[in-house]
């Protein structure tokens, strides 16, 4: 079965809010056997969500609508797919004594648009709304099956995942083989390396399917499998995964979905070892990082942006000769490195101590060009190793890799 997600709203098209649905929506349908070949947005217009579904009733046999179910006069979707299959519209009781009591129990007066919210079309199965007021709709007609959810995510998803779903596997779903994935994350090696290296197995695919997608300093691989049994599909997907091991494995970072400082945090967490940061050019973007991870603080000590010279030398105590002057290496270079990551190691006690130093942009220093970034991990007991990369992209995206170039070399160093 082939499906298509239509958003509706004039918003998503201006770029005030980012479509969040249609990602979930794919997953969801995904895990359903339905193939997603195309994703439309629309905005609040009836002649244009009619073309919309003019358009995708050629190409697809389910329609999944999200937005336009809403109180206003531009909450569309439901008036323009009814005209659309020339059918009226009634009120759901339930949805309307929902309505009804919501707005009863706060001492509100309920204007008369409010109701447009309980309204189903004719023949279609209500889907019940738990975390808001408008009622979705399920209907099949001509051989097309519709579904529609509300915009908001905190509404749409409850809806997908309760009677929505049920919905379809009661009204629309065959005999669809499921899909199953697992998604890789890589770190240390970019998109195109990853894409090279794994060339002859993305050429050669057939079942299971394997699928490249990259964000700063990380990448990940989809492997894809239809299957009728779950147990099938983990032993194809294993087998695929192995092959990827094999060639990749120094990079494989965990095989679900999570950024890498959570995994570094897991590693720390599992070998009962602490993480200390002194940072320069990231300005303490590898601190928050770490500390986005829940429960992160039972591994991580603590950090210092030491941005300026004086603060190098008054909270990590560098002398200023290593600094400035006629001959100094300067605070971008190695020694400063590894200086920095021990000095913040022994202060906090900790059993690693890591730093950067560099140069973001948008201009050189100290006669050193943008994007060159020196980066220590000082381990208790060990030599002290320093990293030299040399980055593109704007300030935010080479403060970014950097500390993703970090975490790696973290992570690495956990697992040795």
């Amino acid at each position: 079965m082939k499906a298509e997600i239509i958003a509706v709203g004039t918003e998503l098209l201006l770029g005030q809010i980012v479509n969040t649905n249609a990602q979930f929506l794919s997953q969801e349908l995904a895990a359903l056997g339905i193939d997603v070949y195309f994703q439309t947005v629309v905005g609040d217009n009836s002649n244009r969500i009619r073309a919309a579904i003019e358009t995708a009733r050629q190409r697809a046999d389910l329609l999944v609508f999200t937005g336009g179910l809403g109180p206003t006069q531009d909450d569309l979707t439901k008036d323009a797919l009814a005209a659309y299959l020339n059918r009226g519209m009634t009120i759901h009781g339930p949805s309307m004594e929902q309505i009804e009591e919501l707005f009863s129990s706060r001492g509100i007066h309920m204007v008369e648009s409010n109701k447009r919210q309980a309204n189903t079309i004719d023949g279609a199965v209500p889907l019940f709304n738990e975390a808001g007021l408008a009622v979705g709709n399920g209907i099949s007609a001509e051989g097309t099956h519709y579904l529609l959810l509300p915009g908001p995510p905190k509404e749409m998803k409850p809806m997908m995942e309760g009677p929505g779903r049920e919905w379809l596997r009661s009204s629309v779903l065959g005999e669809e083989t499921p899909l199953y994935s697992r998604l890789l994350k890589f770190a240390g090696i970019g998109e195109s390396s990853l894409e090279a290296k794994l060339l002859h197995l993305i050429e050669g695919q057939t079942d299971p399917t394997i699928a490249p997608y990259a964000k700063e300093g990380e990448v990940a691989i989809r492997v894809s499998t239809k299957a009728t049994s779950e147990a099938d599909a983990v032993r194809k997907i294993d087998e695929t995964v192995e092959r990827i091991n094999e060639i990749v494995g120094e990079h494989l970072y965990s095989h679900k979905d999570i950024p890498l400082e959570e995994a570094v945090v897991a590693l720390l967490r599992e070998t009962r070892r602490k993480l200390a940061s002194a940072e320069s050019a990231s300005g303490g973007l590898l601190a928050e990082l770490i500390t986005n991870v829940p429960g992160s603080s039972g591994e991580f000590a603590g950090g210092v942006v030491t941005y300026t010279n004086e603060m190098k030398h008054k909270l990590l105590g560098i002398p200023m000769s290593q600094l400035e002057g006629e001959g100094a290496p300067g605070a971008v270079s190695e020694s400063t490195a590894a200086m920095m990551a021990e000095r913040v190691r022994d202060l906090a006690d900790s059993d690693f101590g890591v730093s950067i130093t560099g140069v973001a942009g948008p201009a050189e220093s100290e006669g050193k060009p943008v994007g060159l970034v020196y980066f220590a991990i000082a381990e208790k007991g060990k030599p002290t190793s320093v990293h030299t990369t040399h980055l593109s992209g704007s300030r935010s995206i080479i403060r970014v890799r950097a500390v993703k170039a970090v975490l790696y070399r973290l992570w690495q160093a956990l697992n040795d």
